[in-house]
């Protein structure tokens, strides 16, 4: 390990959904408990909502980690949002292998509001984890593609390499 290494401090963005995983961290705040502060969390009503693209956006503005969190199988407030995430991130995990990314680097957790102290530990894990992995590699849409996308055509239809 050398020292740009050691220096790595890791950007992890945190999508926690309003009902359980995001008052487990509140939980986690109000108790004291100490975790990383290398997560920033967005408030969602439902990780069912979550995107893909905003989870892909992430990853092209600079994060080298994204955490969502859910309520409990069975427990989505919304009936089957936590359904939907677990199928999307299924789908995500491929593409961002397919796109040279550690699917590592993604992480889906549930995290009940009760779970203060899982959700500091799950930050933890993730941050160490993370750490591990190093920085994450600049997120582009065609790799080795360093042309703006209208002179990457030779006009013909044919792809310049």
């Amino acid at each position: 390990m050398d020292v740009d290494d050691k220096a790595f401090e890791p950007k992890i963005l945190g999508f926690l959904c309003n009902w359980c995983s995001y008052a487990g961290a509140d939980l986690a705040g109000v108790s004291r408990l100490q975790y990383p502060a290398n997560i920033r969390i967005i408030r969602v009503m439902c990780s069912g909502g979550i995107s893909p693209h905003h989870l892909l956006h992430a990853f092209q503005k600079g994060a080298d980690g994204v955490l969502i969190g859910g309520c409990h199988i069975g427990d989505c407030h919304y009936l089957k949002g936590n359904y939907m995430t677990m199928k999307r991130v299924k789908f995500l995990e491929g593409l961002l292998q397919f796109a040279g990314y550690d699917p590592r680097r993604l992480r889906l957790e549930w995290i009940s509001a009760a779970e203060g102290l899982r959700f500091a530990e799950v930050v933890r894990e993730f941050t160490d984890q993370i750490r591990s992995l190093g920085p994450a590699p600049t997120f582009e849409a065609v790799p080795g593609m360093d042309a703006h996308p209208s002179e990457a055509f030779s006009g013909r239809g044919e792809f310049m390499a």
